[in-house]
Parts: C-alpha cells; structure tokens; sequence
C-alpha cells in the first residue's frame, strides 16, 4: 500500500473508528474499555475473572497494548492483518471479541499461575503460541463466533461513568479540586511549553525566511548583472557576426576572382600544351619520316654498292668496310676517292640523325616543363581551394556557431 493511503487509513482508524479517544484525558477511555472487558469476562469467563480477583490481576496490568496498539507489539502480522479487517468491518468492539478468544483459549494455562506467572504468560508465552497460523486461525474462527452486544458495552460504559461519578462524590472536594488544578497546571504549563516551542520555531523560521529572501535578492542581482552582460556580449557577437559576413562576403568575391584567374591559367597552358603536343607530334612524324627516308638512302646506298663491282669489295653485307688485306687488283687511288665520299655521306646522314634527335630531345623537355608547370598550377589552386578558403570559411562557421550558441 502506497504511503498517502496508509495515511489516509490510519487518520480513519483515529478519528472514525474512535481509537484516538483511547488517548485522550488521561486515557479516560481506556479504562473505560478496561472495565467493560473484566465486566464481559465475569459474564463469558467467570473462573477466569474470579482467578484473576484472587491474585490481584487487573485488565490494564496485560490488556493495555491489545487496545493501544491493535495486537500489533507482540502478535505475528498475519494474525495483526485479520484483526485489522474485522476492525474496518466491524468497528472498535472487535477487540473485546479477540481479547476474550485470547483469554478463552488460555485459560487453562492462567488458572494455574500466580500474578507474576500470569504476567509472563502475557508477555512470552501467549505471542509464541499464536506463531502457528492454524492457531491464529482457530482464534479468529472463535472471535467471530463470539457476539457481544453494542447495549451490553453501552450498559456497561454507564456503568463505568457512574462509578466514576460515585467515587469523585465520595471524594474530598478539597482534592478532587487540588487534583483538578494539578491537572490544569500541567496542562498549562504544556500548552506555555507548546506556545515557547511554536515562538522558537517561528523565530527561527523567519530568521531562515530572511536569509533566503537576502540569497533570493542577491542571486536577483547576480542574475540582472549576468544577464546585462549576457545582452552586451549578444550585441558584440551580432557586430562580430555582421562583420564576418562582410569579410565572408568579400573572401567569396576574392576566391571567385582567383578561381576565375586560375581558370584562365589553365585554359591557357592547356592551349600551349595542346600547341605543344601538335608541335611534337609534327616532329614525331617529320622525325618518323626522316628516319624511313634514311633508311630506304642507306637501302639504296647499299643497293648500289651491291650492284657496283668495284664497290663491292670494299664494303661487306653489314654494310662495314673491308680490310686492306682483302682487297685485291684496285688501286690506291680509287680506293681513296671512293671511301671519301662514302665517308662525307655517311657523316652528313649521322649529322641530320643527330640534328633531328636533338630536336626531338627539346621538345620532350618543352613538354615536360609544361606539364610540370600545369601541375604546380593545379597543385596551387587546390591547395588554395583546401587550405586559405577553407579555413577562412571554417573560422567563419566555427564564429558565428560560437555566436548562436552564446546568444541562446
């Protein structure tokens, strides 16, 4: 059960069911109840209520805790839950009921002690017994079965009263007026005790109340400095946030001019490399068609020397010349003639060989010189892209993402 609820039945068990009565003025109520008990007992149990006159046994001596307390100081809970049932159903008089089952059940047992044997079957022995559940079964059975009368408690509540009325008449009215003003007396001197306490407390309650309103005020004008502060740095990061947009603005308009430019740059050195590649592919044909017509002039050249008697013995099939040693029936003279203008050809061939290979050389390196420049071109815009526009838009972001998160 939820804590509110348990509340809500304990306040209905107090007020309701009349247990708070049982409390009040001197437990008046209380020995009212004691009396009605030890009457029902000389009723339904009169050895037991003659055993208990003999060894001087009174109801408030064993019986005080069944009313205060609802069977809840000794007694098991399970047994407790299904007094407190009867309780709600059946109203306050459901105590005498369980109380004579208790007394009912024990009789045998109180008839044969004395006072302060009765006294510790009370407060040991009769708790224990009602540890079984079979037991405290049998007993609720019996209190149930047991029915007492609302005129009978009523009889004897006036009976009480008149008791009471009786002895106060028999007393001295000196001390039944002492009495009362001993009484009056301490319930004065409670209530100036009560009245002390509740000034204490709201002195120091408003001592406490002080102080808080003086931490409330000073954490008011903690709050309306920080939050004059708070406004000020808004309208610096607002001014911070219109000036980075127009330096943002004029970045974008810079990094499109220099992305225009480096546009242009490549367009151009694409142009010159492409009039580079025509060039060198010009050359690469002009050098391809040199070296095929070299090679059918050395084709004719040896063709001639093959066809040629006197020549032939001069030149081998590789095309290289004899040693004098295999030459055979020719004169110096021819001889010397003929090897010199083969010579001067020969040499005039490798000369435009070479001239061509040159050429070619020069404009491998033109074209290599270009890509290199075209790269570091392209590496140069990228780097521009990656690192100076990037980072300038980065720290741009990164303001204003400052900037929204202080205003908000």
């Amino acid at each position: 059960m939820p804590e509110e609820q348990a509340f809500s039945v304990l306040v209905k068990i107090m007020f309701d069911y009349g247990l708070r009565e049982l409390f009040k003025q001197n437990f008046e109520d209380l020995h009212c109840k004691f009396y009605q008990l030890e009457r029902l007992m000389q009723e339904y149990i009169p050895d037991l209520y003659n055993h208990f006159l003999d060894i001087s046994l009174e109801a408030h001596m064993y019986a005080s805790q069944w009313f205060l307390t609802l069977f809840t100081a000794k007694f098991p809970l399970y047994m407790v839950f299904h007094i407190i049932d009867l309780l709600l159903c059946e109203g306050i008089s459901v105590i005498f009921n369980v109380a004579l089952g208790l007394l009912k059940t024990s009789k045998d047992d109180l008839l044969l002690t004395d006072f302060e044997g009765a006294l510790k079957f009370f407060r040991v022995q009769l708790p224990k017994r009602y540890r079984s559940e079979e037991n405290a079964k049998r007993l609720m059975e019996l209190a149930c079965n047991t029915k007492i009368s609302q005129k009978k408690l009523k009889k004897y509540e006036k009976e009480y009263h008149t008791m009471r009325e009786q002895q106060a008449q028999q007393e001295d009215p000196i001390e039944r007026f002492e009495r009362e003003n001993r009484r009056l007396q301490e319930a004065n001197m409670r209530l100036e005790q009560e009245n002390d306490d509740l000034a204490h407390e709201l002195v120091t309650s408003k001592i406490a109340l002080r102080k808080d309103l003086d931490n409330a005020e000073e954490k008011g004008d903690a709050l309306n400095k920080e939050l004059l502060m708070t406004k000020q740095k808004l309208i610096d990061a607002e001014d911070e946030k219109r000036r980075l947009e127009e330096e943002s603005a004029q970045l974008k308009e810079m990094c499109r001019r220099e992305l225009d430019k480096a546009e242009s740059e490549i367009k151009k050195n694409s142009s010159i490399i492409g009039d580079y590649k025509q060039i060198c592919s010009q050359l690469s044909e002009r050098l391809e068609k040199q070296q095929t017509a070299n090679k059918t002039e050395i084709e004719k050249i040896r063709q001639k020397v093959d066809d040629c008697d006197r020549c032939r013995d001069f030149f081998n099939k590789e095309g290289r010349v004899k040693g004098t040693s295999s030459v055979k029936g020719l004169s110096d003279e021819d001889t010397d003639e003929e090897k010199e203008t083969l010579k001067n050809q020969l040499r005039e061939m490798e000369l435009e060989l070479a001239q061509t290979k040159l050429q070619l050389v020069e404009a491998e390196c033109k074209i290599q010189d270009l890509e290199h420049h075209l790269g570091l071109a392209l590496s140069e815009v990228q780097a521009a892209k990656k690192t100076w526009f990037n980072r300038t838009l980065s720290s741009i972001k990164t303001a204003t993402g400052v900037q929204g998160k202080e205003t908000c």
